[in-house]
Formats: C-alpha cells, sequence, structure tokens
C-alpha cells in the first residue's frame, strides 16, 4: 500500500526554473519508485504549469507541490503569487507555426483530471493536475 507523501519547493518566477522545477520533479518520484511514463509525463506538466506562472503572471515566486496518495494518484500544484489577467484556460494556438499557446491543452490531454483555483485575494493561482500512478519501470 502507498503511504500518502508529499514534496514541497519554491522557484523564483524566471525562465531558468522551469528546468530546475522538471529536474525537481522526476528526481523526486524516482525516489518514490513512480513509473518512468508517469514521471516523464509529471516532468512535461511541471513544466508547462510552471511556465505559465512565470510568463502569464507577476509573481516574484512559484511554489510546486507534488503528492503521491494512496489512491494511487500522483497530484501536481503549481501555486503563483498573480496577478494575472484571467483564469488560465486552453487555448488552440491561432496557427499552425506557434510554438507557445498549448500548454494547457496538453496539461488536459495528459491528465486524469486538472482545474484552478483562487489561492485567496490577493494571492494568486493554483492550477494543479492528478495523474495515475501506475506500476512499471521506475525513473532514471
Amino acid at each position: 500500500m502507498t503511504r500518502d507523501r508529499r514534496c514541497r519547493f519554491e522557484l523564483a518566477a524566471r525562465p531558468d526554473s522551469v528546468p530546475r522545477a522538471r529536474r525537481l520533479t522526476r528526481d523526486r518520484l524516482a525516489g518514490w519508485s513512480i513509473a518512468d511514463e508517469t514521471c516523464d509525463v509529471a516532468a512535461l506538466v511541471v513544466s508547462e504549469l510552471v511556465t505559465n506562472a512565470v510568463v502569464h503572471t507577476a509573481s516574484r515566486l512559484i511554489v510546486c507541490e507534488l503528492w503521491d496518495d494512496a489512491t494511487h494518484t500522483v497530484r501536481i500544484v503549481v501555486r503563483d503569487e498573480g496577478p494575472g489577467p484571467g483564469v488560465p484556460a486552453p487555448h488552440p494556438a491561432r496557427d499552425g507555426h506557434e510554438d507557445h499557446g498549448r500548454g494547457l491543452l496538453l496539461v488536459d490531454a495528459v491528465s486524469s483530471a486538472w482545474g484552478t483555483t483562487e489561492a485567496g485575494p490577493g494571492l494568486g493561482l493554483v492550477v494543479w493536475a492528478e495523474l495515475p500512478r501506475e506500476a512499471g519501470p521506475l525513473c532514471a
């Protein structure tokens, strides 16, 4: 039976924090013996959510949390300090040549569930995603 495990890390809201978030995610999930495929998807989801927080908010700090619980679900939570215009929502790219604009569409496609909540007045936004914790080879 899987124990409830949690990890929390803080990142500066800068572009160079995105690869660090991916690395920290993979390292933690590997330590929890999460399957390779889930590690890859989790790293992708964290990358997209942290990128959105860096690009679309006025945050100085981003908080990431990883949860591995007894329901065999890996939950990813990214909280920014806001404020950013509107609530994140998937938007198709305007033309087939854009390199951005598809992050939340990707999160939606690879997650079993995802959503947003306001952290509180003036406290930013929480974006979360859930992935199945499947058996298989461990993260490298």
